[in-house]
């Protein structure tokens, strides 16, 4: 018999609404694998309202995420459009669950990226616009090693939304991405940075492995317009009360965020 993803998916979107801690799931009913845990994503969004995401984000692109996380590579999540904010936003602290925020490129497509194997170049030539971004993410899990890395998966990784700088640069391929410096700062103090580089070495990179990840295949192939966070060069800040958040990259105008 065939994995059955809605019955996982109802199980999450039920713990979302009670805002609990999301814990392992019953033996048959929890996804075995990144495919699967792909599949009760996708089944999650369809309960949602976000079976046409507004984009993906990608979490533990760089070592750093990686180790701090226990996870031995990426893993994506949808994103929808009732969750993306632009920069000067401000939300509410209390909506979310023990936030934190993250410093993050993203993209913006130009066209459609289908799923399967692809190149950094080809991920490029996809793009449309390139900008800094923050993302908000919730730590509503417990021990991740008992949760297994397809729940996880399932869960959309950490994400509670994104809040997106403007381009500001119209020829993004005139930078040297990997060296751009991203700095998180949090009520004007600098609280961490990396570079481009620390993205799995070239941020493309990033959205040339989504394009070949089980979640684009559930999805269908990323699509024109669709917004991806390609990482954070940080871990996170876990936020203990409202605050003031600004990712920096420059030359990219700054992205900010309240959380009031």
């Amino acid at each position: 018999m065939s994995y059955q993803p809605e019955r996982a998916a109802a199980i999450l979107h039920q713990t979302r609404e009670r805002r609990a801690q999301v814990t392992p799931l019953p033996r048959d009913v929890a996804p075995r694998t990144e495919a699967e845990g792909a599949a009760v994503q996708r089944a999650l969004a369809h309960r949602t309202g976000a079976a046409s995401p507004a984009g993906f984000k990608i979490g533990a692109t760089a070592r750093r995420m990686q180790e701090y996380l226990g996870l031995s590579g990426p893993a994506a999540g949808f994103m929808a459009i009732g969750n993306i904010h632009h920069s000067g936003a401000t939300v509410r602290f209390a909506d979310f669950i023990r936030p934190g925020v993250e410093c993050e490129l993203a993209v913006r497509l130009a066209s459609d990226l289908p799923a399967g194997p692809c190149t950094a170049e080809q991920a490029a030539d996809s793009v449309g616009d390139l900008m800094a971004g923050i993302e908000i993410v919730e730590n509503r899990y417990g021990e991740l090693l008992e949760l297994g890395v397809p729940t996880l998966i399932a869960d959309q990784v950490y994400h509670a939304a994104a809040v997106l700088g403007e381009p500001g640069i119209r020829d993004w391929r005139s930078l040297d991405l990997g060296t751009l410096r991203g700095r998180l700062v949090v009520d004007g103090h600098v609280r961490d940075e990396g570079v481009g580089a620390d993205l799995m070495g070239h941020p493309m990179n990033c959205l040339a492995w989504l394009a070949g990840s089980s979640v684009a295949a559930a999805f269908g192939g990323l699509k024109a317009g669709q917004v991806v966070m390609l990482g954070s060069v940080t871990p996170p800040i876990w936020l203990t009360g409202p605050a003031n958040v600004t990712i920096e990259f420059a030359p990219l105008p700054p992205v900010q965020v309240r959380l009031a």
